[in-house]
């Protein structure tokens, strides 16, 4: 668990749900007014989210040959 923010006697904890009977027992707890449930949009880095995207894939693309595809399509784009 990582500590974001703490202010008053609240604290704010951004946690990472590991087994999915632990997504119940959150809901449970906020159902009890015990905590409350914030979502917020996740920003990744492009290097992040292609890293955490290979994890599941053995022919995910480099950065090396997506840089190579971008500067292909943006040289295209500018040509016309």
């Amino acid at each position: 668990m990582e500590i974001c923010k703490k202010l008053n006697n609240l604290e704010y904890l951004r946690i990472e749900i590991i087994n999915p009977k632990a997504k119940s027992l959150i809901k449970n707890l906020a159902d009890l007014n015990l905590i409350r449930i914030k979502k917020e949009k996740v920003r990744y880095e492009l290097k992040e989210l292609l890293d955490s995207l290979r994890k599941y894939s053995d022919e995910a693309p480099s950065l090396d040959e997506i840089t190579k595809e971008v500067e292909f399509v943006r040289k295209a784009r500018y040509e016309k």
